[in-house]
């Protein structure tokens, strides 16, 4: 990589800095909008890793987070899954100079992240003398409660609104227990967007970006079906445990279908040559439309044994 002046390292780490703080404020204080704010945290901490390097690039995350902490006025959970997001765009990074695999890549990086996040969840729970199952639950509670305020807001009918309010306990209940698929499957979903993004970016700036292949032919492993067919049974049975236990095995794996479902997507709207416009707004309908997006993950599921794509089979 050519030599950088001090100069333009300076400049390059503000607007890292910058641009990462106007996305974390953007995820805060936008309703909605935020939440897909939030998605594209890790992208400027992988640029900027990748075209400073190492000591120079983890600045902007480290300074970013300072900058958190004084914006919300503390540590907090919000603060700890931001600078988890701000972790994973540096570790995605660290992998794509490995010219590993995709897979390796996904897997290695969300690992490392949940991994730290739970050393640093048990860490919070220790100066905030809070359990951690207190702060989960508190947090859950918080954010259905927030979650009800914006329906009303936006008008839904008062007997849905009643009706959710009901279940708020039984719906607290689950949420709380299946905050570890929910964490890992973001993590994917994350890594997957980041992924994506950064090649155009990468590229377009001569930076390093590994082949991956032909991502529209995309398989997930095969012995992963009996492993979605034992998740299901679990729900099956009448304990509760095993029911949690199935539950989050599911969410985590109809992520993985859902990859090689949007895989066989991509490979039909590039058949049918579809424009770039057109393939806009079908992916769109895909991200909004709750059914779609479980027709996608059918795809992928049952692409194991329909073969869509009529790949060779070894």
């Amino acid at each position: 990589m050519p030599q950088t002046v001090p100069w333009d390292i300076s400049k390059d780490i503000a607007s890292g800095i910058a641009i990462t703080s106007l996305i974390f404020a953007a995820s805060v204080y936008l309703p909605i909008i935020g939440f897909f704010c939030a998605l594209f945290i890790p992208l400027p901490t992988l640029f900027y890793r990748s075209k400073l390097g190492r000591t120079a690039g983890a600045i902007v995350p480290i300074f970013t987070i300072i900058l958190m902490v004084v914006i919300l006025g503390g540590i907090s959970l919000y603060i700890l899954f931001f600078a988890e997001l701000l972790l994973l765009g540096f570790v995605l990074s660290e992998l794509i100079e490995l010219d590993l695999s995709i897979e390796k890549i996904m897997l290695y990086a969300c690992g490392f992240v949940t991994f730290t996040g739970i050393a640093g969840l048990l860490f919070y729970s220790n100066i905030s003398d809070t359990g951690i199952y207190a702060l989960t639950a508190e947090y859950v509670a918080k954010n259905l409660e927030l979650t009800l305020s914006l329906y009303e807001n936006m008008g839904v009918s008062q007997e849905i609104i009643h009706m959710i309010s009901n279940s708020l306990e039984n719906i607290e209940y689950y949420m709380v227990r299946i905050i570890p698929a929910l964490v890992v499957a973001s993590f994917f979903i994350i890594s997957w967007i980041c992924l994506l993004l950064a090649k155009p970016i990468l590229q377009s700036r001569e930076l390093f970006y590994p082949s991956f292949g032909a991502l529209k032919l995309w398989k997930a492993p095969e012995f992963l079906v009996w492993g979605a067919i034992g998740c299901g049974l679990l729900l099956l049975l009448p304990d509760r445990a095993f029911k949690i236990f199935g539950l989050n095995g599911l969410i985590i794996l109809m992520i993985i279908y859902f990859f090689q479902g949007i895989a066989i997507v991509s490979f039909y709207f590039e058949k049918k040559r579809f424009s770039r416009m057109l393939s806009f707004f079908l992916y769109s309908l895909i991200a909004f439309s709750k059914v779609i997006l479980l027709v996608v993950i059918g795809l992928g599921f049952f692409d194991m044994w329909l073969n869509f794509r009529k790949l060779e089979l070894k």
